[in-house]
């Protein structure tokens, strides 16, 4: 069933088919730079930062690509891609989705309510649950650039749901993401927020 709707969504165009056919091994030279904020194997130690490592490809490379573009505008990352081409952008994604994401510890009683949310959403307010298209597991789906959320660091998780729910973020395709998280509240962002850090593939 949810390889029939992602099919769906492909064929309509509403998640990107970007391909990526980068060299992971070429694109380790690359991120020397972004080592300092990502760590050198993707998992950064900064919790504002988002750890790289395992996000996929296609995701990574979309990611790149809206930076570079001013799509998605991350002022901590204003000018460092503009002397890179699309082979670098795809080697460096191609590295980073190759490298294993280092998970993290949760809160426990917010973990809780945040794992309700993210399997089974909030039918009250109409909110799919997170699991629909990132996994029961936080693996993501390849194939519709849809990004690993496994340990990701719960402030970087907080920080991108608001930015969505805001429209400050605005790269979602469809606005999936901005739909979702506009109706989350402050509360329920938290919770998913802990969960994910401590969720593992």
């Amino acid at each position: 069933m949810k390889n029939l709707v992602i099919s769906t969504l492909l064929s309509l165009g509403l998640v990107s088919g970007a391909q990526a056919a980068g060299d992971a091994t070429a694109g380790e030279a690359k991120t020397l730079t972004c080592a300092g904020c990502h760590g050198a194997d993707g998992n950064s130690m900064v919790p504002n930062f988002p750890k790289l490592a395992g996000l996929g490809e296609k995701y990574l490379l979309k990611q790149l690509n809206d930076v570079k573009s001013g799509n998605r505008v991350i002022v901590e990352m204003t000018g460092i891609l503009d002397n890179l081409n699309d082979q670098d952008l795809q080697d460096i994604a191609a590295f980073y989705a190759s490298k294993k994401i280092q998970g993290g510890q949760a809160d426990p009683a917010l973990a809780a309510i945040g794992e309700e949310i993210y399997r089974a959403g909030d039918e009250s307010k109409g909110l799919a649950a997170c699991a629909a298209c990132h996994g029961p597991a936080g693996g993501g789906v390849e194939s519709a650039a849809f990004p690993a959320l496994a340990g990701q660091h719960a402030a970087y998780i907080e920080s991108t749901l608001v930015k969505f729910s805001k429209g400050e973020r605005a790269n979602d395709p469809n606005q999936m993401m901005r739909g979702v998280a506009a109706k989350m509240s402050e509360a329920d962002m938290k919770a998913v927020a802990q969960y994910i850090q401590g969720l593992y593939k």
